[in-house]
């Protein structure tokens, strides 16, 4: 008897996950294709998904039939109830509004301001109903019990790295910023205990530096918290608990704030668990004239 395809979208990704390193590339780049463009996969034909996606129509039917679907029509049905059900993600609602323009143009600031802070709510809208409350929990407990918290974020993951240093130390002193200044990445790492936890950021383009520390910690069973922007990036299949985040691109440039966003609620969960009072700024006193 032939295994049954999977039912829901939900389920598609969570096996297309599961198997993505046993793919071929090119399979990899469809799934990468559907994951971020879902309402393209539940509402195109085979040819135009075939283009936007830079493959083969026949590529995209091997992909269906890898996962049990007897052709890419039946695999389509996930994705479009997935669309029916939620609306689409920010940066496809932005693009087919038509404003995925590589440049600003003759925008006023105005203009852009609107579309900036547009973009970003839908960012933080998808953050608000996607993130998964036992992922929260689970990624609270292991901050909560490690010994220490290693940080690493490189290039545009940076500042959310150096954030979440800041603000930690500010909770509980022991997060610990892995920058690798004056190339010293490596011995920094080896100070990571099993009993402590990394905590790694992760966009596209992907940090090979980031890869290798995250695959380092793993193989020395040091849990491993990942914040990213795919579920197939080099380094979410390495974590204890991934967290997806879509953050909002306007004219080529990204935003962060869904992911300070979630840097906040991970420090402020924490402080919930510990009991620890946010510690207030002293009033300046004021001279008398």
């Amino acid at each position: 008897m032939s295994k049954q395809p999977p039912g829901d979208y939900e389920s598609l990704r969570a096996e297309v996950s599961a198997r993505y390193d046993s793919l071929s590339k090119i399979l990899q780049q469809i799934a990468r294709f559907a994951w971020d463009h879902p309402t393209d996969m539940a509402m195109g034909t085979t040819s135009v998904i075939a283009k936007q996606a830079g493959v083969q129509p026949s590529a995209l039917i091997r992909f269906a039939k890898a996962f049990n679907y007897s052709g890419f029509t039946e695999m389509q049905r996930p994705f479009q109830q997935h669309v029916a059900e939620r609306s689409a993600s920010y940066a496809e609602r932005f693009r087919h509004a038509g404003g995925n323009s590589n440049a600003p143009g003759e925008s006023s600031p105005d203009s852009l301001l609107q579309e900036y802070c547009s973009a970003s709510i839908a960012a933080l809208e998808q953050l608000q109903h996607g993130v998964d409350s036992a992922s929260l929990q689970k990624a609270t407990g292991l901050l909560e019990q490690a010994d220490s918290i290693y940080i690493i974020g490189q290039r545009r993951s940076y500042p959310v790295a150096a954030y979440l240093s800041y603000s930690l130390n500010h909770v509980i002193p022991k997060a610990h910023l892995l920058h690798g200044i004056g190339g010293m990445l490596t011995e920094q790492c080896q100070t990571m205990r099993t009993k402590d936890v990394l905590l790694a950021i992760s966009f596209s383009p992907y940090s090979e530096d980031t890869r290798m520390v995250v695959a380092d910690a793993r193989e020395r069973n040091i849990p491993v918290i990942v914040i990213s922007d795919s579920t197939l990036s080099t380094v979410a299949s390495l974590a204890n608990v991934c967290f997806e985040i879509r953050e909002a691109e306007l004219y080529s440039f990204r935003s962060l704030g869904a992911s300070m966003c979630l840097a906040q609620t991970l420090t402020t969960s924490l402080v919930v668990r510990q009991g620890v009072p946010p510690k207030k700024a002293p009033k300046k006193k004021r001279k008398m004239k």
